[in-house]
């Protein structure tokens, strides 16, 4: 396990001074950022032989989400390294013990000149000690597409600067920025009172991401919203209708 603590800021709140789910998924990608910077497969290092981690898929389970000034402590626990896949559990605890997220995810290590799956090294086994893998109720690592939903469209968003990463592909957490505020206007737009509250929650939820594509900077994201017992899916969709992503949320028991 790998983990570090901080505090809740301004700068990550939303109106009323609640962590963002947003910035929850920028906590978790920055836990494993600090874990692979102590090394010894830097990114720099990765960087040179022209590989890089690539998500897959996305589970996280927001018990509650915190306030502005609490303090938290944030750990990731990698439990799989096989091939070319790499599995990791994300948490959030307050300082007490709470437990106030957890999350599970999915990766790829990529040859980004070839765009082709390569093999994890021993530096990379150096770099992700194993451990057991935290209890959570786990769900598919594919979203299954919706039969028999209700459908609607949600404005094109185009892929600015702001989207993308160090790889020039647009962030994993940016498509789920999308999907949210997609799920919000479309909630608005058509009054749908259950969705608008959802996409509100800050407590008893969970969201799931999988990944299809990379968008990069200048395409167009076109959101369609999908909704079935109160279920609801979010396909970030190509000019063609080929999904970038797909962003699933819907209401849970906290564990």
């Amino acid at each position: 396990m790998y983990g570090f603590d901080s505090r809740i800021r301004y700068t990550e709140t939303d109106l009323q001074h609640y962590l963002t789910i947003e910035s929850l998924i920028d906590y978790f990608q920055d836990c494993s950022t600090f874990q692979t910077q102590e090394g010894p497969a830097t990114i720099e290092k990765m960087e040179k032989k022209d590989i890089a981690w690539v998500i897959n898929s996305w589970q996280v389970v927001i018990n509650r989400l915190p306030k502005l000034g609490e303090r938290v402590t944030i750990g990731t626990v990698p439990y799989e390294l096989k091939g070319f896949i790499g599995l990791r559990n994300f948490f959030m605890d307050t300082v007490e013990g709470e437990r106030l997220a957890v999350a599970n995810s999915v990766w790829s290590l990529i040859n980004m000149k070839k765009g082709a799956p390569t093999r994890v090294d021993d530096d990379i086994i150096a770099t992700y000690p194993l451990d057991e893998k935290l209890p959570m109720d786990y769900a598919p690592r594919k979203i299954a597409d919706p039969e028999d939903a209700k459908i609607y469209n949600a404005e094109v968003k185009k892929v600015g600067l702001h989207h993308l990463d160090s790889n020039n592909h647009v962030n994993n957490g940016q498509h789920i920025r999308i999907a949210l505020g997609a799920f919000s206007r479309v909630a608005e737009r058509e009054e749908l009172s259950d969705l608008e509250t959802l996409s509100r929650s800050r407590e008893g939820l969970q969201i799931r991401a999988e990944y299809r594509q990379q968008a990069y900077l200048g395409d167009e994201i076109n959101p369609v919203i999908y909704v079935k017992n109160n279920v609801y899916t979010a396909f970030l969709n190509d000019n063609k209708g080929k999904p970038y992503s797909i962003v699933e949320i819907k209401r849970i028991e906290k564990c």
